[in-house]
């Protein structure tokens, strides 16, 4: 596995448990299936694998969480978002709100 590059420029092992423990965290209490959180788990270090770098940025993988949670769950994907895209204020969150609103209605529209 290729090694993690962190926002403050570190490097760390990918640590699989991690991934699955912020995906768990914020589908907490949330209608989800456990095998549906196994396979976008898999299809994230699937990404991770296929990128065949030896370092990936952990904003990608962070990217990569935040598609599958919108296509699992809503409210998961906006609790990921509140921590990963670290809102500073209404309107970030206000934005992050629109974007999950514009793709529910392109999705209604196909």
């Amino acid at each position: 596995m290729p090694r993690i590059v962190k926002r403050g420029g570190s490097r760390v092992p990918f640590n699989e448990d991690k991934l699955r423990g912020g995906v768990m965290l914020a589908l907490e209490k949330r209608p989800v299936a456990i095998e549906q959180i196994d396979e976008a788990l898999n299809r994230i270090k699937h990404n991770l694998m296929a990128a065949g770098e030896r370092e990936v940025e952990s904003e990608k993988i962070g990217d990569w969480v935040m598609d599958e949670l919108l296509a699992m769950d809503h409210v998961a994907y906006i609790r990921f978002a509140s921590v990963y895209l670290d809102f500073g204020d209404v309107n970030a969150f206000r934005e992050a709100v629109e974007r999950l609103e514009q793709k529910a209605l392109k999705e209604k529209i196909k």
